[in-house]
């Protein structure tokens, strides 16, 4: 009963505060970018974002979660994605993407989205693989790679995240994880478990 309960309140809470629903709907709309073209809109995660960060400077949660949080979970969001940017893991719109999430949920919140995140995001290379019969190339692929980072590690070199020759798994549109991260986060939330 509790569970239903704080389904209403989540249901409540989108229809109360505009910021959850327009943040559900920019991922929504990320996601069918990047599954469509493997491109996320800077529209959408600069709008996104400076939506965010106006909105909880004019009507923050508290006074205490203002601007201030908000651009404190948008730094977060965005220093946490981008060396995976850097090492050539990630493209540039998922990052701006998940920086945008954090201006909506803070710098707490935002860790914790995160994490559901890296969940999401590896459950769906594994169905992904799966489904085109290349979990051992994927495997063998990720091997190959921390080991090129284990070395690069040991010799002090910088990590580089450049094909070693091996055949790639295939793309996957990151911003369908992170939206049903995003959402898988914010329910656990609202029902207590996260």
């Amino acid at each position: 009963m509790k569970d239903f309960s704080s389904l209403v309140e989540l249901l409540g809470l989108l229809l109360s505060d505009p910021r959850y629903s327009i943040l559900f709907a920019l991922l929504v709309a990320a996601s069918v970018s990047d599954c469509r073209n493997y491109k996320i809109p800077n529209w959408l995660t600069f709008g996104g974002s400076a939506f965010a960060l106006i909105y909880s400077a004019l009507i923050p949660f508290s006074p205490q979660l203002g601007f201030g949080w908000s651009l404190g979970g948008f730094s977060l969001g965005l220093s946490l994605m981008l060396p995976l940017y850097l090492l050539g893991m990630m493209g540039a719109g998922d990052v701006k993407l998940m920086a945008m999430v954090g201006a909506f949920l803070g710098m707490t919140h935002t860790l914790y989205a995160l994490l559901f995140v890296f969940v999401s995001g590896g459950l769906a290379a594994l169905v992904f693989a799966l489904w085109h019969n290349a979990l051992l190339r994927m495997a063998g692929n990720l091997k190959l790679t921390l080991t090129a980072l284990l070395f690069s590690a040991m010799g002090g070199l910088r990590p580089q995240m450049t094909p070693l020759g091996n055949d790639s798994v295939g793309k996957l549109p990151y911003a369908v994880s992170i939206t049903l991260g995003t959402t898988a986060f914010l329910i656990a939330n609202q029902l207590g478990y996260a």
